[in-house]
C-alpha cells in the first residue's frame, strides 16, 4: 500500500472512502467529522440521534452518500470514551476502519489523523500511529490457502490535513509509520510460516537476503562455528533434530559512537519439548516459538530503513527442539559459551538455553546494553494474560526505557521483580545452575537463569509469550501473529542510544 499526505479538506478528496471519527457520547459531530456531516446534509448527526452510530471503541459504520462529497463511501470509526483515548486507540481506530473498508472492496481511503492534538497527543506521533494502524490491519494469515482467500484491495492511504504546517510534519511521520508497520508485518509473516517452510536454515537464508537488501552486515554461524565458539547450550537443544542449528549475526553501524546495543531473539522454529514432550495441544502453536528472532529481524530491518544513527548487534540463535535417539536427556550437563555449566532437568525449557549462548556471545562482542525477546514461559502468560509482555532485567534504567517504548508503540509491558532470592531456586547439586526453578515464579526464574550469562552488561529481558500471537481477531487486527516486539525494540534502541 502507498501512503501519502495531502493538504486540504477531507470533503474534497475523491477516494473510494473517507475515514472520520467520533467519540462515544457525542451527539453533534465537530471538526472534520462535522464538515463531512454538513456536506451530507446532517446524515451522520441523524444516525447518531437514531442510535445507529454510537462512537464505541472499534465500531465502524460505512455510509454510501448520494452526493455532497466526491468519495464513494464514508466510514465513521468509533474512538470510545474520551477519557480512555490514547495513542494505542489511534492505531486501533485506523486499523478498524481499514479492515472494514478492505472487506468492502475499497481501493483507496482518505483519512483524517485520529487524535491529532486531542488530549495532548503529539500530532506527528498521531500521524505515524494512524499510518501504522492502517497497514498493520491489512495483514492476513491465509497465504497458503488456494481457495476462499479475500486479499485486500486497498492500495492507497491518504492522510488529509487542512493545516499546511501540520501536513508538512505528517509527511515524515507517515514514512516512519509505514516503515514500522512493514517491518512488523515482515516479522508476522515469518511467525506465520509453517515449521516445514521455515527451518533454521531457511530462516537464516531469509535473514541474509534481507540484510543484503538493507545494507546490513550479516554473518550466519553454522554448526562448526557454533562448536568452535563453545555454544554447548545451543548445541544441546539442536541435538535431537536433523536440522542444523544456525546463529544469525547482524550489525547495523549507523553511528560511529554511542552505546552498542545487542538485540537477541529466541529462534526455536518448532518446539516439541524434546524428550520432555509437550502434549498434542501444547505443540499446535509451537511454530511461533521463533517470534523473538522474528521481532529482532524486523527491528533490524526497521533500523536500516530509517537509517537510524545507532550501533546495534542482532543475534538470533535458531534451532528445532525435537525428541530422538540423539536428543539431550533430562539430567545431562552442558557447558555454555561463558564457561558456566548447566544441569538440564527439563528439555522443554530450551529457549533459555539457546539464549544463554547468544547473550554470552553478544556480551563478549562488547555490547554495552542487551535486550532479549523470547516466547520464553507459559508462566508469564498465566501471570499477565494475553495483554502484556513481561519485562525483567538487571538495570532499572534499561527496563524503564523498554517500558516507556512499549507505551509509545501501543505494545503494553509490565515489570516483574528480580529479587536475588529467586536465584536460590536455580541451584544445582552438580552444576553451576539448573535450567528450571519449579512451577512457582516460572517467568522470573527463567529470567534469573538468563542473568547468569550477561555478566556485568546492562540488560533487559522481554518475555513475549503472552503477546506474540493473538488467539482472537479484533476489529483492527487479524488473529495470529502480532509482530511484538518489533517496534518496541526499535523505540527502546533509539531512546537508549540518545
Amino acid at each position: 500500500m502507498q501512503v501519502r499526505v495531502q493538504q486540504g479538506s477531507i470533503t474534497d478528496i475523491a477516494a473510494d472512502a473517507l475515514v472520520v471519527n467520533l467519540f462515544e457520547g457525542i451527539t453533534e459531530p465537530g471538526g472534520a467529522t462535522g464538515a463531512v456531516n454538513q456536506a451530507l446534509g446532517g446524515l451522520i448527526a441523524r444516525l447518531i440521534a437514531d442510535g445507529d452510530i454510537k462512537g464505541k471503541h472499534g465500531e465502524v459504520t460505512v455510509l454510501h452518500p448520494a452526493g455532497g462529497i466526491k468519495a464513494k463511501r464514508v466510514a465513521v470509526v468509533g474512538l470510545g470514551k474520551s477519557g480512555d483515548f490514547s495513542m494505542a486507540r489511534v492505531r486501533q481506530a485506523a486499523g478498524a476502519a481499514a479492515r472494514a473498508l478492505a472487506k468492502r472492496g475499497a481501493n483507496s481511503l482518505a483519512t483524517i489523523v485520529h487524535g491529532a492534538g486531542i488530549g495532548g497527543l503529539d500530532p506527528a506521533a498521531a500521524a505515524q500511529a494512524t499510518t501504522e494502524g492502517t497497514l498493520l490491519a491489512l495483514f492476513e494469515t491465509d497465504q497458503y490457502k488456494t481457495a476462499d482467500r479475500e486479499p485486500s484491495t486497498l492500495t492507497e492511504c491518504i492522510l488529509v490535513e487542512r493545516d499546511a504546517k501540520k501536513a508538512a510534519l505528517f509527511t515524515d511521520a507517515a514514512v516512519r509509520g509505514a516503515a514500522a508497520a512493514r517491518a512488523t508485518n515482515f516479522a508476522r509473516t515469518l511467525q506465520n510460516e509453517p515449521p516445514n517452510q521455515l527451518t533454521p536454515t531457511k530462516f537464516a537464508e531469509r535473514a541474509a537476503a534481507m540484510g543484503r537488501e538493507q545494507g546490513i552486515e550479516t554473518t550466519v554461524l553454522g554448526p562448526a562455528e557454533i562448536a568452535r565458539l563453545g555454544m554447548g547450550a545451543l548445541q544441546s537443544v539442536a541435538k535431537g533434530s536433523q536440522e542444523p542449528a544456525q546463529v544469525v549475526v547482524m550489525q547495523w553501524n549507523g553511528a560511529k559512537s554511542g552505546p552498542r546495543i545487542g538485540l537477541i531473539g529466541k529462534g526455536v522454529t518448532f518446539d516439541s519439548g524434546g524428550l520432555s514432550l509437550k502434549t498434542g495441544d501444547g505443540m499446535m502453536q509451537m511454530k511461533y516459538d521463533m517470534s523473538g528472532a522474528a521481532g529482532v529481524l524486523g527491528a533490524m530491518q526497521l533500523l536500516a530503513t530509517l537509517k537510524a544513527p545507532v550501533r546495534v548487534l542482532g543475534v538470533m540463535p535458531l534451532t528445532e527442539n525435537l525428541p530422538s535417539g540423539t536428543a539431550t536427556r533430562p539430567g545431562d550437563v552442558v557447558t555454555a559459551l561463558n564457561g558456566k555449566t548447566i544441569e538440564i532437568l527439563n528439555t522443554d525449557a530450551e529457549g533459555r538455553l539457546i539464549l544463554a549462548d547468544a547473550l554470552a556471545y553478544a556480551a563478549k562482542e562488547g555490547c554495552d546494553i542487551l535486550l532479549d525477546a523470547a516466547t520464553l514461559t507459559g508462566a508469564c502468560a498465566v501471570a499477565l494474560g494475553p495483554v502484556s509482555t513481561g519485562v525483567m532485567g538487571n538495570d532499572q534504567g534499561v527496563v524503564d526505557a523498554v517500558l516507556a517504548a512499549g507505551v509509545r508503540t501501543g505494545e503494553p509491558m509490565w515489570q516483574l521483580p528480580m529479587f536475588r532470592e529467586y536465584r536460590e531456586l536455580l541451584k544445582s547439586d552438580i552444576a553451576d545452575v539448573k535450567n528450571i526453578g519449579g512451577r512457582e515464579g516460572g517467568a522470573i526464574t527463567a529470567a534469573k537463569f538468563l542473568e547468569e550469562f550477561v555478566g556485568e552488561t546492562r540488560w533487559a529481558h522481554l518475555d513475549i509469550a503472552p503477546t506474540a500471537w493473538a488467539d482472537d481477531a479484533k476489529p483492527w487486527m487479524a488473529k495470529g501473529p502480532t509482530g511484538v516486539p518489533t517496534r518496541t525494540l526499535v523505540e527502546a534502541v533509539l531512546a537508549l542510544s540518545a
